[in-house]
């Protein structure tokens, strides 16, 4: 699978170390009365989904970038690569 990489071009994804669901960028807050039931639900509960879907990869033998990569998981088609630094100012993180 070859990762295009937003800032050095296409990538073998060997060169990569998948972290898991992009929705790892928004940790709750720890202050909140509610953290603890919302830190297992982070830390422990995971959607397994077949079809689109955004991931967390680190560029490990490159750059060492955070991305998050916007693949199909049933065909392995990549639409979309971001810089997770990126999504996140984008997202209010």
């Amino acid at each position: 699978m070859i990762i295009n990489h937003p800032l050095l071009g296409p990538r073998d994804s060997s060169e990569f170390v998948y972290l898991g669901d992009a929705n790892l960028i928004n940790r709750p807050n720890w202050q909140e009365d509610s953290a603890l039931e919302q830190f297992v639900e982070y830390g422990y509960l995971r959607d397994n989904i077949a079809g689109v879907h955004r991931e967390l990869w680190f560029h490990e033998y490159g750059d060492r970038s955070w991305l998050v990569v916007t693949r199909d998981t049933v065909s392995h088609e990549i639409t979309e690569v971001r810089l997770a630094s990126d999504v996140a100012i984008k997202e209010g993180r």
